[in-house]
């Protein structure tokens, strides 16, 4: 298995010196145990399981729950589990999120599917939430029953954004809730469990889920941006993929509110919008 690289803290305001460096240890600390979990005894498991796991990423979740820890006693081993457990949880959606999507790219490699193909992906990532959940069952039955929970809500709320907004539902307060499921959930749970396995106070608790939802919100929300203004080399992503699907994302829906059907560029944008752009790389150029 190829060994990972951890990556480097990102700049944190007014971060110490000596905070960063028990980031960056703890960090290490969880990307050595996905390293271990993600192994298996067949090669090829092994490879497909460890393949986003090699292609690096921001670790912005156990990154949180590690900073997050820092309300409490520091970095224990529980704080460690918990970590590489939310990690995990995160790979394996971004699994499916691929085959769901037919996205090639993802973290500047191919996706697993384009690597090997749908089922392996699907299977795999399936794999990977059962890793997620026994390193978490050694945390204790609360931290399951949250596992648990998020899971279904990150479950229903990749539903929800498969369909449109039923009538008499307010667009925009809509697709927040999807993404407060979808994306906010798990950031929330990272925070959590931070505060939780370092000994912090349930009130430090509430407020770090509190703060993790609105935090994943607002990620989703800038990748929502990036999807649509950025190329794949800058974001590792195939552009444009939730304007192929349909999706209509906070910038769609903020420009319908705000076209002009009357101006002949609004005019163009909502046909293009209303059509079917599955298929159409000229018409998102």
């Amino acid at each position: 298995m190829t060994t990972h690289v951890t990556p480097p803290v990102l700049g944190i305001p007014g971060a110490t010196a000596e905070l960063s460096a028990r980031l960056s240890a703890g960090l290490a600390r969880v990307d050595a145990l996905l390293a271990q979990v993600v192994d298996h005894d067949d090669p090829f498991i092994a490879r497909a399981s460890s393949h986003l796991v090699e292609a690096g990423g921001k670790r912005f979740r156990p990154l949180l729950t590690l900073l997050a820890a820092e309300l409490g006693d520091g970095i224990t081993d529980e704080v460690v589990a918990a970590a590489a457990g939310v990690e995990l949880t995160h790979l394996a959606s971004l699994y499916h999120d691929d085959v769901m999507d037919e996205a090639t790219v993802r973290r500047g490699v191919p996706s697993v599917n384009a690597a090997y193909d749908n089922s392996t992906a699907i299977l795999v990532g399936d794999l990977l939430f059962g890793k997620a959940s026994e390193l978490v069952a050694g945390l204790g039955a609360e931290a399951v029953l949250i596992q648990a929970q998020t899971f279904v809500r990150l479950c229903s709320g990749q539903i929800r954004d498969d369909r449109a907004c039923p009538e008499g539902v307010d667009p925009v307060d809509y697709y927040l809730g999807v993404l407060a499921d979808k994306t906010g959930v798990l950031i929330a749970t990272a925070g959590r469990y931070g505060v939780m396995f370092s000994g912090g106070s349930p009130e430090s608790v509430e407020i770090m889920r509190a703060y993790g939802e609105k935090v994943g919100i607002a990620f989703q929300l800038a990748d929502d941006l990036i999807d649509i203004a950025s190329d794949s080399d800058a974001s590792g992503k195939v552009p444009g993929t939730d304007l192929r699907e349909g999706v209509d994302t906070l910038a769609v829906l903020r420009f319908r509110a705000m076209a002009d059907p009357t101006d002949a560029s609004d005019a163009r944008l909502l046909a293009l919008l209303d059509g079917d752009l599955s298929a159409d790389d000229a018409a998102l150029a």
